[in-house]
């Protein structure tokens, strides 16, 4: 079995910090928002087949396929709006 770690954050402080963000760009109409955005998660494994499944292992639960876009990496990626939802895999030498 391969093994990957996915980097990923405090799920519950991450969604409140969603929902603070759009209230308060909703209450204050003169900030201005960016054309596109993006929020990922990282998996980090040492060889190919182990990162392809930790992007795998994402991409399903974003009901997407994942994406090889060589050289080691591994990308997929759900729109929601102008809004991207990522994950990303990406060779260890690559991440120093």
């Amino acid at each position: 079995m391969s093994e990957y770690v996915i980097r990923s954050g405090d799920r519950a402080a991450f969604i409140a910090g969603l929902r603070e963000l759009a209230d308060f760009l909703t209450a204050n109409p003169a900030v201005l928002v960016p054309r596109n955005a993006s929020f990922g998660v990282f998996v980090d494994a040492s060889d190919a087949a182990a990162r392809r499944e930790g992007a795998e292992h994402v991409a399903a639960s974003l009901g997407v396929p994942v994406e090889d876009i060589g050289e080691g990496y591994y990308d997929a990626r759900r729109d929601f709006g102008p809004i991207a939802y990522r994950v990303i895999a990406i060779p260890p030498e690559e991440r120093q």
